[in-house]
C-alpha cells in the first residue's frame, strides 16, 4: 500500500495540462475489439485502470504497440477464446469495472463471452441491469454459470436491431449497447441514451470505422447495423474531472493557475458550478485561467434560499465532481447543500473533513450541508484513507490547503484515475511525497 505525505499551505503557480479522459479511454479502448484492423489511440492517460485494461488486451491476444507518449496502436486480429473463458480473465475483470464494456464488442466478435461481477469504486450500488437487458434485447441469451461463478452471454442466432427504452441513462450501459448494436442486423434505436461527451467521442470513432450512428449528442440514438468495421485513429478528450480537480486545488490554496487545453466546449456546466461557489474563472482561448482567491462567496437562489448543487445526467453536473465542490465550499463564505443523488456511499468521506475542522452536516447518505469558513479558519492536517478515486482527490485538495502535514493512505485508488498526480503538482509548487 502506498501513501501520500502532504505538506499543506503551499500555493500553486504556473500552468498544468489535464490528462486524457479516463472514462472516454475505457470506452474507446473496448471499441478497438470490434475490428481486426489497426486502431491508433492518442492521448491515452497513463493511469492504473487504463493500464490494467491494456494489459488485459495483451493477455487476450490483441497486438498492442506503444508508438509514443500516450499513443498506442491496437490490432485485435486474434482473440484468444480459451483465455477469455478461463479463470484469469474473470479474475482480472472482477478487479476492473471498465472491463464490463468488453461484453458488447466481444459478443459481436465471438458470439459468446463470460463476465464476472465488476470491480471499481466502493461508492454504493452500481447495478448492471441496463447493460444486460439492452444486450439481451438485441438477441443475446443470458445465464449464470455456477461453476465459473460468472455471467454468460451467448448469441445462438444473430444479434438483431430493435427499439429499446433504457431504464436509466447509464453511460457505460449506453456504450456497451452501442458496441453490441453496430454490427447487429437491422436498425437499433436507443431512447434515454446517455449523451456525455465521452459517448459522443465513442460514436464518432465508430462512425470513422464504418458504423452508421445518428443522433449523436442527443438521448435518442439510431444505429444501422453494418457487416464489419475498419481501422481508424482517434484522439481522447482532456479529462473534465481532472480540470475540475485543478480548479478546486487553485481555489483552496490561494493559487493563480492556468489549466491548458481544457476543451471548453466539452466542459458543460462545470465552470458555472464553480462560479456559483464564488470562483472567478476566465476563458483564454482553450485555456482556463484561475486568479488567486483570498475570498469567494457562495451565491443564493433567486428566491433567497440556500444553494443546492446536485449531480444529474449530462448535460447536468457530473457526480464525479461533487466531492471536489464540497471541499471547495468548506473555505467559501456562505452555505451550500451538496446532494449526491446517484450513489449512496460517496459522501461518507466527509467525516475526515470534519476531523480537519470543516463545518459539514451529513444529513443522510445523499446530502450534506457545508458551512464555509471564508478562509478565516484553516483546515488542520489529518491522517486519512482514500475510499475511492474522487474522494481521494478531495482529501488531497483538503490536505494541500491545510496547516501541517497530512497523510493519505491507499492512494492506489487515486492512481486509478490520475496520472502521476504528485509529480505534476510538485512541478507547480505542491509539496507531496509518495511513500510505499
Amino acid at each position: 500500500m502506498s501513501s501520500f505525505i502532504v505538506e499543506g499551505n503551499h500555493p500553486l503557480i504556473g500552468e498544468i495540462e489535464p490528462q486524457g479522459a479516463k472514462n472516454e479511454a475505457l470506452e474507446v479502448l473496448c471499441g478497438v475489439l470490434l475490428t481486426t484492423d489497426e486502431v491508433i489511440i492518442d492521448n491515452v492517460p497513463d493511469i492504473l485502470d487504463v493500464n490494467n485494461l491494456i494489459q488485459l488486451f495483451c493477455d487476450m491476444g490483441v497486438t498492442v504497440r506503444r508508438m509514443g507518449k500516450n499513443i498506442y496502436s491496437f490490432k485485435a486480429e486474434y482473440i484468444d477464446m480459451e483465455f477469455i473463458e478461463g479463470g484469469t480473465f474473470l479474475d482480472k475483470c472482477a478487479k476492473l469495472r471498465g472491463s464490463v464494456m468488453m461484453i458488447g464488442p466481444l459478443l459481436s466478435r465471438l458470439g459468446k463471452v463470460y463476465y464476472a461481477n465488476a470491480g471499481g469504486d466502493k461508492i454504493g450500488r452500481r447495478r448492471l441491469d441496463t447493460h444486460f437487458k439492452g444486450i439481451c434485447d438485441l438477441g443475446a441469451e443470458f445465464s449464470y454459470d455456477e461453476e465459473k461463478q460468472a455471467y454468460c452471454f451467448e448469441v445462438k442466432k444473430l444479434l438483431r436491431g430493435t427499439y429499446m427504452l433504457l431504464d436509466e441513462a447509464s453511460v457505460t450501459g449506453t456504450a456497451n449497447i452501442i458496441m453490441a448494436a453496430v454490427m447487429a442486423q437491422g436498425t437499433t434505436t436507443i431512447y434515454n441514451a446517455a449523451c456525455e461527451p465521452y459517448i459522443q467521442q465513442l460514436c464518432k470513432m465508430l462512425n470513422k470505422m464504418g458504423a452508421k450512428i445518428s443522433g449523436i449528442a442527443s438521448n435518442l440514438l439510431t444505429i444501422e447495423g453494418v457487416s464489419s468495421l475498419c481501422g481508424t485513429s482517434h484522439t481522447i478528450l482532456p479529462d473534465m474531472i481532472e480540470v475540475g480537480s485543478f480548479i478546486g486545488m487553485a481555489a483552496m490554496t490561494y493559487s493563480e493557475l492556468t489549466i491548458k487545453s481544457v476543451s471548453w466546449d466539452n466542459l458543460g456546466i462545470i465552470p458555472d458550478s464553480f462560479r456559483r461557489l464564488g470562483l472567478q474563472l476566465e476563458k483564454r482561448g482553450d485555456d482556463l485561467y484561475i486568479p488567486r482567491h483570498d475570498h469567494y462567496e457562495i451565491e443564493y437562489f433567486l428566491d433567497g434560499s440556500i444553494l443546492t448543487l446536485s449531480d444529474a445526467i449530462w448535460p447536468g453536473l457530473t457526480p464525479d465532481l461533487l466531492s471536489v465542490l464540497l471541499v471547495v465550499a468548506t473555505q467559501a463564505k456562505g452555505s451550500v447543500l451538496i446532494h449526491q443523488k446517484m450513489f449512496e456511499s460517496r459522501l461518507f468521506f466527509v467525516d475526515k473533513l470534519i476531523d480537519m475542522g470543516a463545518q459539514i452536516i451529513l444529513c443522510d447518505p445523499h446530502r450534506a450541508v457545508v458551512i464555509g469558513h471564508d478562509h478565516r479558519i484553516r483546515l488542520k492536517a489529518n491522517h486519512m484513507v482514500s475510499p475511492d478515486i474522487r474522494a481521494g482527490v478531495a482529501m488531497l485538495i483538503a490536505a494541500m490547503s491545510a496547516d501541517g502535514v497530512s497523510r493519505i493512505d491507499h492512494i492506489e485508488q487515486i492512481d486509478r484515475g490520475y496520472t502521476r498526480i504528485e509529480e505534476r503538482l510538485n512541478a507547480i509548487g505542491a509539496h507531496i511525497t509518495r511513500i510505499d
